[in-house]
């Protein structure tokens, strides 16, 4: 069995904490697309509220989010456009990208030309897509933390391996003896430890701690 692992969309510093609006206009009609690393309902409420009052004269401002790493949370909203027209092509939009944790919110501002149901849908899910699209994106992956203790005369060729493997790391510990730490994939922790052992003739010391998620930007 694989290790879990999902891609979502990198937190950013843009305006309203997300990915400044992309806009796209068809017909006289103008929307733009908010999007936003998302994982947890509270706050992304906040987000769209925070949204709306930005675009307090927009006619409407539909929204989804998609949340858990087997994206097993999910919502919508139309806000007022007819049913099924705004909210579930954004929803789409997102679930279409393999991407989860994330918001969407698109601020639609009528042109005085009607689009119909079905240029409503179009418009909404390209507009969320624009804006997924320009988002950059990251692919998480589950990292167990291996602490490596070792003597300040086994640093040099330990690093070398570290740099050779290509292995992750966090901090590093200067004392008495050096602590690194190695962010490995769970499945490899113990052929790691055997390879340090064989590599320090037996000098090394381990401590494993806990598994998180790591962002690995997508090249």
């Amino acid at each position: 069995m694989t290790d879990p692992a999902y891609m979502t969309i990198a937190a950013g510093e843009a305006p309203l904490d997300g990915v400044s609006p992309v806009s796209y206009e068809i017909r006289r009609s103008r929307f733009l697309a908010y999007v936003r690393h998302a994982s947890e309902e509270e706050s992304t409420r906040a987000w769209i509220r925070a949204i709306r009052k930005k675009h307090f004269d927009a006619r409407h401002v539909p929204y989804a989010w998609v949340f858990g790493i087997a994206s097993e949370r999910q919502r919508s909203s139309d806000d007022g456009e007819p049913a099924g027209t705004a909210g579930s092509p954004i929803l789409e939009a997102i679930k279409g990208r393999g991407v989860t944790n994330v918001a969407v919110a698109v601020a639609r501002y009528f042109g005085g030309v009607k689009l119909g149901a079905g240029g409503l849908i179009r418009s909404y899910a390209h507009a969320a897509g624009l804006g997924l699209d320009a988002a950059p994106k990251v692919r998480m992956i589950p990292l167990r933390a291996m602490l490596l203790h070792i003597d300040y005369d086994l640093v040099a060729p330990v690093e070398r391996y570290i740099r050779d493997t290509g292995l992750h790391t966090g901090e590093a510990a200067y004392a008495d003896a050096v602590t690194l730490t190695l962010l490995v994939p769970p499945k490899e922790v113990e052929m790691r430890k055997r390879a340090f052992t064989d590599l320090t003739a037996g000098r090394a010391r381990f401590t494993t701690g806990d598994t998180d998620f790591v962002p690995v930007p997508l090249s």
